[in-house]
Parts: C-alpha cells; sequence; structure tokens
C-alpha cells in the first residue's frame, strides 16, 4: 500500500511543508556526501557528528564535534537510509500540509519543532546512558500526526494498493495509514536506521509515541481552520 494524499481540501498553499521537506532532502545529500551512499545512508562518523545521544544530555564531560544542544535539532535532519527519508517525508507531505493549513505556518513549524524536541526528551528519560545517536524526523512528524488524527478523525487516505501486477486507488481511514507508519517505525528502529551505531529500538519507538500525544494534546489549542472532511466514498 501506497498513500497518495488524504481528501481535506486546503485553501493557503503548504510553504513550512515543502520547506521542511526540502531541508531534510538536501540535509540528507549532504551529509550522505561527506560519508556513506545515497541508498544506505550516512556512515557512523557523520551520525555520531550530527545526531542526538542521550548521554550527552545527562552528562556535562561529553565531548562532541557539534555542541550537545545543537544535536537536538541537528539530529531531526538526518535519516539513516532513503527508505528512512522516503517514508518520512511521503507522511510529511500527505498529512502535514492538511494540518498547516489548519494551524498557520508559523504554529505549524512550532509544533514540528517541539514535537521532534519532546521526542528526544522523552528518549533521553527512558535511556538516560545511552551512547547510540538518535536521527530521523520522526518524533517531529509524530507530533504532526497526533494533530491530525485529532483535527480529522473521520478523513480518508487515497491509496495504492499494488496486487502482484495489478493495482487499484481505494480509499482508506487516515487512521488506517498513520498505524501503518507507526508499525514502518517500528521496523526502523528495529534495524538501526533511527539508531544506527546500537540498539535503542524500545527507547525510540516510545519516543515517537510521546511525540504523536504531543501534538494530539496541544493541537486544539493551535487549530484556527479546521475543515469537515468530505463524505466518505469506498473506491475510485
Amino acid at each position: 500500500m501506497l498513500p497518495v494524499k488524504d481528501n481535506i481540501l486546503n485553501a493557503r498553499f503548504p510553504f513550512v511543508t515543502i520547506a521542511l521537506i526540502v531541508t531534510n532532502v538536501v540535509v540528507y545529500v549532504l551529509v550522505t556526501g561527506h560519508g556513506g551512499s545515497l541508498i544506505s545512508g550516512p556512515d557512523t562518523h557523520e551520525v555520531l557528528r550530527y545526531g542526538a545521544i542521550p548521554h550527552a544530555f545527562t552528562n556535562s564531560g561529553h565531548d562532541g564535534a557539534v555542541p550537545t544542544w545543537q544535536t537536538a535539532f541537528t539530529a531531526m535532519f538526518v535519516h539513516g537510509s532513503v527508505l528512512h527519508l522516503g517514508v518520512n517525508m511521503l507522511f510529511l507531505w500527505i498529512f502535514g500540509n492538511t494540518v498547516e493549513d489548519a494551524i498557520g505556518p508559523v504554529r505549524f513549524f512550532g509544533l514540528y519543532i517541539l514535537g521532534g524536541l519532546v521526542a528526544l526528551a522523552l528518549h533521553v528519560v527512558l535511556a538516560p546512558g545511552s551512547l547510540s545517536p538518535t536521527i530521523g524526523a520522526t518524533g517531529a512528524i509524530a507530533a504532526v500526526l497526533g494533530g491530525y488524527v485529532v483535527l480529522y478523525p473521520r478523513a480518508r487516505t487515497l491509496t495504492l494498493v499494488f496486487i502482484i501486477l495489478f493495482f487499484t486507488v481505494i480509499e482508506l481511514p487516515a487512521s488506517v495509514m498513520l498505524g501503518l507508519w507507526f508499525v514502518v517505525q517500528a521496523l526502523f528502529a528495529a534495524v538501526g536506521l533511527t539508531n544506527p551505531t546500537g540498539t535503542g529500538a524500545p527507547a525510540a519507538y516510545l519516543s515517537q509515541l510521546g511525540g504523536f500525544i504531543f501534538g494530539a494534546l496541544t493541537i486544539r489549542l493551535l487549530a484556527t481552520r479546521r475543515k469537515q472532511a468530505p463524505p466518505v466514498r469506498s473506491a475510485l
């Protein structure tokens, strides 16, 4: 299954959503250009340089090429592979532009960044001694998805369904696609794409849930232009 778009019509051009996607892609290209490959992702040196290491936030004596506080932000824009990047950016585009339209570009940017910071903070709390760097926009995107599901619980997602050599397009509840995203993120954490140099899968996955809950709890304070979802259609 491959999500294509949701069924909420937007009134504003999603400048921030597009800017975030472009930034993530450019950073990925630049980081892999210094070490690693476009397919498999950055090498260990670049991950250690820009990733957020929980131990560094709980121990003042930690030394790194990038100041610890800066890695809380740089880590959000580094991904473990082109697949990791592609899945995250696809879901950011589909659901992010709708949330941006509902709460405005400035608030949307704040939700995104704060969601990423909240997810990282939870990761540090759960694994304060971990030396494994965490990377990826997962926590930030989880906050966006949490906000989306609260604003549009009945929204539908146009989805390409591939069956061997055939495919069709159907509408599925957005909640199904969000659930699929969490399943994929759990797999990414399990194989080390979010913690490439270690095994912090449980803490990494729980931190994503923290970002999702943060978005769900704060979105009603930010929403100003929420729209009603169109009537449900079973297929196109």
